[in-house]
């Protein structure tokens, strides 16, 4: 088997999450039916090789997964409806406001303390929140607005579900996280793979089948592998090159443009959000 620096690990994952938006975008089916694949496909080939290994599932108390996998499965949809109606720009760098309702939560919910220095650093996140949405109308039948909004739900769901995730984690194996991560999403999303009109092509599944893979299985895989070698706030910074790929490759593929807004409301909440975690 290949080992590979921890670092470049944790780089490549972020890399390749950046090619979510991608995947949605050439994609011309229904938020629901691309969730579906997203969630389906690492589901179901987890399951194959958790049975081939032997491995016992659903033993002990599967509550707090069952509630962390279908939190996962709304996620997942309004991240989808995010990449649908907005630019890869605008919604790859709304979704990482996730460490900021982090924060949150944990002064609210685990009544932590908070500096003032981290209470002016949510502060000036949420300027950048403001910023990025001013240059767009405030209405929801505008598609950025839409768009926007959907993601930073999706990333506000995904604080709730890291936390759960984390205090479950040491009970189970990376695959075994993946899978269950996944599970719930599947079952909820498969009906609509077939009342969705038309049924997706054969290409459009072999696209939906690669998206799955590459996205929900190898880009976790290789999370998961580096972040046991290294520290969480290391491992959590370097996943931010995802923002840098996601805009790359929206600029070169689609030919998005990067508006002031996005580069000076990115600044404000990439920045404040690097500098919260390296407190924790």
């Amino acid at each position: 088997m290949i080992k590979l620096n921890p670092y470049f690990e944790i780089i490549l994952a972020g890399i390749i999450w950046g090619l979510s938006g991608i995947f949605v975008k050439i994609l011309p089916l229904p938020a629901t039916t691309i969730t579906f694949f997203r969630l389906a496909v690492p589901t179901i080939i987890l399951l194959i090789y958790l049975k081939i290994k032997k491995t016992p599932l659903f033993t002990g108390n599967n509550k707090p997964l069952l509630i962390a996998s279908t939190l996962n499965a709304v996620r997942v949809f309004l991240y989808t409806i995010g990449f649908i109606f907005t630019t890869i720009g605008n919604g790859v760098i709304i979704l990482y406001t996730w460490p900021i309702f982090t924060t949150l939560l944990s002064m609210i919910y685990l009544k932590e303390k908070v500096q003032k220095r981290t209470f002016l650093l949510l502060t000036i996140a949420f300027a950048g929140i403001i910023v990025i949405y001013s240059n767009h109308k405030f209405s929801f039948s505008n598609k950025d607005f839409i768009g926007m909004t959907a993601m930073l739900l999706s990333s506000l769901i995904y604080t709730i579900t890291i936390i759960i995730f984390k205090k479950e984690l040491p009970k189970y194996t990376p695959i075994e996280t993946i899978f269950y991560q996944n599970f719930v999403g599947a079952i909820i999303f498969l009906p609509f793979l077939f009342s969705n009109k038309p049924f997706p092509t054969l290409s459009q599944i072999s696209i939906g089948t690669i998206y799955g893979i590459v996205i929900g299985i190898i880009g976790f895989i290789l999370f998961f592998a580096g972040l046991k070698k290294l520290k969480t706030s290391t491992a959590s910074f370097l996943t931010y090159i995802e923002v840098v790929s996601a805009i790359i490759f929206g600029i070169i593929i689609f030919k998005e443009t990067i508006t002031w807004n996005m580069i000076a409301g990115g600044l404000l909440i990439i920045t404040s959000t690097i500098l919260i975690k390296k407190e924790k």
